[in-house]
């Protein structure tokens, strides 16, 4: 692929948005690249998504302005559409995705950001939505998953103002949950992930979908959809092990990963 690179370190996959001339900005071969890479994740064998950007200014600076200038009313929804699709593929990708923010996410940027489980960020991240200073509203999600993370106030003030925000903000008001030197950003990234990774993947995978789907529905619905995903991990080899291992008084082996079962 032209704009996407791959790599699988063990049990975690690393994802880059290549585009470094562009500042990593999305357009829509990108989004299809993207797509693609995530069809082609080996599930039997990863467990746990890094998504960051190329180089060390920007993460994703935000859709190509110069694809979208021209759009008419129908072209503009079917790139929204386009982009919504990706990052709601991402976002309900059955396995966790860390984003690993490593300089400017704007705009679709900040939106492919809120599409991943966990939000790390360098210190030199930049987060905003400027859409309403281009004649737009966001279009990627921008609207509805930033006052799902940080409340709709703060969402509305960061959408209407377009003004950017510092990473010590973004944590502040928990678009992030850390922040690192730029340094330290990919091997934090990869230590969480892999931690992630250790995890029984049924479970973990689990997890995933009842926190997701439990926060579409009310709470009486959402437990629901709690028991079930409990009661599913019950009777797989990780549940045996697991429990077995914990009820074993004398430890006397060491306990070995889990299985993707």
């Amino acid at each position: 692929m032209e704009f996407i690179l791959y790599e699988q370190k063990g049990a975690i996959g690393i994802l880059t948005i290549n585009r470094e001339k562009a500042l990593n900005a999305l357009n829509s071969t990108v989004l299809e690249e993207l797509s693609t890479a995530l069809d082609n994740v080996n599930l039997d064998e990863v467990r746990c998504l890094i998504l960051t950007g190329a180089g060390q200014k920007s993460f994703v600076a935000g859709a190509d302005i110069g694809e979208m200038s021209t759009l008419t009313k129908a072209e503009g929804e079917a790139f929204g559409k386009k982009g919504n699709d990706v990052f709601r593929k991402l976002e309900t990708f059955p396995i966790p995705v860390i984003a690993a923010i490593n300089g400017f996410a704007l705009g679709g940027g900040c939106e492919i950001s809120m599409s991943c489980d966990i939000r790390i960020c360098s210190e030199n991240a930049v987060f905003g939505q400027p859409e309403v200073g281009l004649g737009i509203t966001p279009g990627f999600g921008g609207t509805q998953r930033l006052a799902r993370l940080v409340g709709a106030g703060m969402a509305k003030q960061m959408i209407y103002t377009a003004r950017n925000i510092k990473a010590d903000e973004a944590l502040r008001i928990g678009l992030v949950n850390a922040v690192y030197p730029q340094e330290e950003l990919m091997p934090a990234a990869e230590k969480m992930a892999n931690g992630i990774a250790k995890n029984a993947p049924i479970a973990v995978r689990n997890c995933k979908k009842a926190i997701n789907e439990g926060l579409d529905v009310d709470m009486d619905q959402a437990i629901v959809i709690e028991e079930k995903l409990f009661g599913d991990c019950f009777e797989t080899e990780d549940q045996k092990y697991g429990m077995a291992f914990f009820l074993d008084k004398n430890k006397e082996k060491v306990k070995e990963p889990f299985k993707n079962c």
